[in-house]
């Protein structure tokens, strides 16, 4: 028996922030494997955690691919970890993945992340990314993975109706659409869309927020901030920018515990 369960990332109660899978495995497992698990969770990403020694192996996969960074189905395996008292509370947890290691750590009700800094250089739009979200963008960027546009109004960002067949065709993982925050809460809003990665509307994406920590600390002049991903289910991302390092903290709540047969 495998144990599997499924948490609410960056979430302040059930059914809202980002559903993630995080299955726990004590020995290898094939890539297809997991790929299969992946696709049968159905959710924008399950996480296949293996102790190795000090560290976590992580590896996460959407419905369709693996992929080399994922901010909240880090976020759901600590939880996990310190939920089912695999690691005491008080204690760091460092994860190994594709990308770098990356480090969480209780602070109090909040769980943070330590990852890399993603900043958006400017670049011109690939054809028909501009037609496939319908926007003119006062600002267009390339990260190390996404394509970042920036809108004038929180209203423009809230009422984008991509076309995603259209923007599967778009070289690159996702793309980061932002705008300044109407609310005085947040600093900033956002919405991510991966059709070409399985996932035609990320919930809420901690890794997008690498991206635009930086580019809003720039224009804000200040290191900590608070996101809104403005997706149906919504979700709440604090970020703080320290050199090339954005910390991301946000709560987490466990929704089912189960077992692979």
């Amino acid at each position: 028996m495998i144990p599997i369960y499924q948490v609410d990332a960056f979430a302040e109660k059930p059914f809202e922030g980002n559903p993630a899978a995080v299955c726990l495995l004590n020995e290898t497992r094939p890539a297809a494997w997991m790929q299969s698990v992946a696709a049968e969770m159905n959710l924008a990403e399950t996480a296949f955690v293996r102790r190795v020694e000090n560290v976590f192996e992580l590896r996460w996969f959407t419905r369709s691919i693996e992929v080399d960074l994922c901010g909240h189905a880090t976020l759901a395996s600590a939880h996990v970890l310190w939920t089912e008292k695999l690691v005491p509370k008080q204690e760091a947890i460092r994860f190994q993945t594709r990308s770098c290691i990356l480090t969480c750590r209780q602070m109090g009700d909040l769980i943070e992340l330590d990852f890399p800094a993603t900043p958006a250089g400017p670049a011109e739009p690939p054809p028909g990314l501009l037609e496939a979200l319908g926007i003119r963008p006062s600002f267009v960027g390339q990260t190390k993975f996404d394509k970042f546009l920036l809108l004038d109004s929180e209203g423009a960002v809230r009422g984008l109706k991509p076309d995603f067949a259209a923007l599967a065709n778009i070289p690159g993982r996702g793309v980061i659409v932002t705008s300044r925050s109407s609310e005085s809460r947040f600093d900033f809003i956002s919405r991510f869309f991966a059709p070409a990665s399985g996932v035609n509307e990320d919930p809420v994406t901690g890794s997008a927020h690498c991206a635009l920590a930086p580019f809003w600390s720039e224009r804000l002049g200040k290191s900590a901030m608070t996101g809104f991903q403005a997706s149906p289910r919504g979700g709440i991302v604090n970020v703080r920018l320290a050199g090339d390092r954005v910390y991301l903290s946000g709560k987490a709540v466990m929704i089912l515990r189960g077992e692979l047969v």
